[in-house]
């Protein structure tokens, strides 16, 4: 059986979280709170699976309730609840560590589902001895101060449905954070859907996202289901979302806004339940200024931001790196392992890296293409880097 506290000074909305929970699962034990001085109370006296909480109430908000919860009982989940003023408090509260929110007045079908998940990821924390559940392929390898914590942020956001912006130059692994929040969360055995936003003509990128009927189009010959619906269930990642056109954008903010799409050609909405991560390469924030991109979506998928560094800003993980590529092109190779000296390593890490991590990889599989010997040296890394 599941605890629930409720939290919220509106007596209607009490009374409709309650009616709605209990047929959504009659075992569902109701507790309600008047306001945030009785939730702490109510905290104080009993352990919950989880909380629904107004953002604005009388006496205490619902942040003070949010960072108390998050001090004494950090395990459990919490739902806000935030008015249509609120957006900017509510957007506040996830980054704090809120589970998810919902806005008044509820839609029902999206709170039953933040339920059940922040439930079920409750439980999945309860029981799993470790949430590493990721691929060696998907990997940041590096132990640089601004990589553990990207590898801490990614440890606390993985398990909410909090929507992520992943922001750093090309190269530097946005993809793989992207990949490691999927495969850590409750929706890793789901489709992981990648857009590369950049690589679609602006006249095409609503039919690939939202999918197109017959006829919609000269072209559209046949119903076409889009990314969003493929990735139902799971998460979309958009790749350089900077690039995308002003149209689509506000497709894609209604999506985020009220979990419907609509096909290319159709008036019918198609619910999706998809967690949504961002990456770009761009300062949307100057995008903003310059209007080509909607402050109010940059305002919906920056709940949480990360910000991947460039390869200059963390030269201390080139040898992990060096090491791990020289082991992993050798087995995609087929090829003896090779190795590379200090003094070659220490070569490297002079060098200017405005490709990355891609372009260091690609740097050392010419290394070990090119050397004629099973151990890379200094004067290796001078001849055939191209540095």
């Amino acid at each position: 059986m599941s605890k629930i506290l409720i939290i919220e000074d509106e007596e209607s909305i009490r009374r409709v979280l309650k009616k709605v929970l209990i047929q959504e699962n009659k075992k569902y034990e109701i507790v309600e709170a008047i306001d945030g001085v009785d939730g702490i109370s109510k905290i104080n006296s009993g352990k919950y699976d989880l909380i629904l909480c107004d953002i604005k109430m009388p006496k205490k908000d619902g942040i003070e309730v949010l960072k108390y919860v998050l001090e004494e009982s950090p395990s459990t989940p919490t739902i806000m609840i935030s008015g249509h003023g609120d957006l900017e408090t509510a957007v506040e509260s996830m980054r704090l560590g809120a589970f998810d929110y919902i806005s008044k007045p509820p839609d029902l079908n999206r709170l039953l589902n933040s339920v059940r998940t922040a439930l079920l990821n409750n439980s999945f924390v309860k029981t799993s001895k470790s949430k590493n559940k990721v691929s060696k392929e998907f990997n940041i390898i590096g132990e640089s101060k601004p990589i553990n914590h990207i590898k801490n942020m990614i440890d606390k956001v993985s398990l909410t449905n909090a929507k992520v912006l992943i922001q750093g130059p090309n190269g530097s692994g946005k993809e793989l954070v992207a990949h490691q929040i999927h495969l850590n969360s409750l929706r890793n055995s789901a489709p992981f859907i990648e857009v590369n936003c950049a690589a679609i003509p602006s006249e095409l990128i609503e039919s690939e996202l939202f999918g197109h009927v017959k006829g919609a189009f000269t072209s559209a010959v046949k119903d076409k289901a889009g990314k969003f619906e493929a990735a139902n269930g799971g998460t979309i990642f958009l790749d350089e979302i900077g690039d995308m056109s002003m149209p689509a954008q506000s497709k894609v903010l209604r999506a985020l806004q009220e979990h419907k799409i609509q096909r290319v050609g159709s008036e019918r909405d198609l619910v999706v339940d998809v967690r949504v991560i961002a990456a770009t390469n761009k300062n949307l924030r100057n995008e903003i200024k310059n209007n080509n991109f909607r402050e109010d979506l940059f305002h919906r998928l920056a709940v949480i931001e990360i910000d991947v560094p460039s390869l200059n800003d963390r030269s201390s993980d080139i040898p992990l790196l060096v090491d791990y590529f020289l082991k992993d092109i050798a087995k995609d190779t087929e090829q003896e392992i090779k190795t590379m000296d200090k003094e070659a390593v220490n070569q490297l890490k002079k060098f200017d890296w405005s490709g990355n991590v891609r372009e260091l990889r690609n740097v050392v599989e010419r290394l070990i293409i090119l050397s004629e010997k099973n151990k890379i040296t200094k004067d290796d890394v001078k001849q055939y880097s191209n540095k």
